[in-house]
């Protein structure tokens, strides 16, 4: 049975869509079944990994509805491996839907588990926000990466963030867990990017993963293109970076995988 994973971080703009994406390609590239959860009504991870929003497109928000099950709206990505659950803005309305349904916290664990037992990993991008579907996703997930910019307001937020975790293992999931911290958008020609690390690194510990994400302009226009970043840029600082974060997060995991280099063919396929 899979690992549901879940991205989660209410500030906005931390680079937790960028991450859940590229982590998840990498996992698929070095062999492994993946899913991607779009839990955000943006549909950002949808766009990111080149699904397109057409009006007949079945998404998350019918799973929610109880309109179809999940295993018909897994849509394959270009990335041999990589599935997607998509989502649009209609799933915005979900919220208002999920508070008057019985046992409203428990919809998506229900429903993912019709189809955990075929994905290696299962990660979800969560709303940047606290309301009902982020605590679906942590009610389903197994686990939690959190991802933190190396910016001045970067601990702003976290202590709520750590009170919804806490009270969704106490109420809710009892084995949730902290997979990991990761440090994302760093900079090192800055000296508040040090001392952010300094005290993200005291506050979690060994939690945090060796790997930083650093500012890059191709990470930042791959999503446009419908591309992670191994097939957009492979030799990017970016790419480099999110490759060693999946090796670590692996490696932490005692899975193993196959080992990616440059000579690397990496197996795409065909979509409509």
């Amino acid at each position: 049975m899979g690992k549901t994973i879940a991205f989660a971080n209410q500030k906005g703009g931390v680079g937790k869509t960028t991450t859940c994406i590229n982590v998840a390609a990498y996992m698929a590239a070095m062999g492994l079944k993946v899913l991607i959860i779009d839990m955000d009504p943006q549909g950002n991870a949808t766009s990111g990994v080149g699904v397109e929003k057409t009006n007949d497109l079945k998404t998350l928000y019918n799973v929610i509805d109880k309109e179809v099950m999940i295993d018909e709206v897994i849509v394959p990505t270009v990335l041999d491996g990589l599935d997607i659950v998509p989502s649009t803005v209609d799933l915005a309305g979900a919220e208002i839907d999920l508070v008057q349904m019985p046992s409203r916290e428990h919809v998506v664990k229900k429903a993912l588990e019709r189809i955990k037992d075929r994905y290696d990993f299962i990660l979800i991008d969560c709303p940047p926000s606290l309301g009902l579907l982020t605590v679906n996703a942590l009610t389903a997930a197994d686990s939690v990466i959190i991802p933190i910019q190396c910016e001045f307001f970067a601990l702003e937020g976290l202590t709520q963030l750590m009170n919804t975790i806490r009270l969704i293992i106490h109420h809710l999931n009892p084995s949730l867990k902290i997979e990991g911290v990761v440090l994302t958008m760093k900079d090192n020609r800055s000296n508040l990017v040090a001392q952010v690390s300094e005290e993200v690194r005291k506050f979690f510990s060994t939690k945090v993963y060796d790997t930083y994400i650093p500012r890059n302009i191709r990470l930042a226009e791959a999503p446009s293109h419908g591309l992670p970043i191994l097939l957009y840029d492979t030799s990017s600082k970016g790419a480099n970076a999110y490759l060693s974060l999946a090796e670590e997060i692996l490696d932490r995991n005692k899975i193993s995988y196959k080992k990616i280099t440059k000579n690397t063919k990496i197996k795409t396929r065909s979509i409509q």
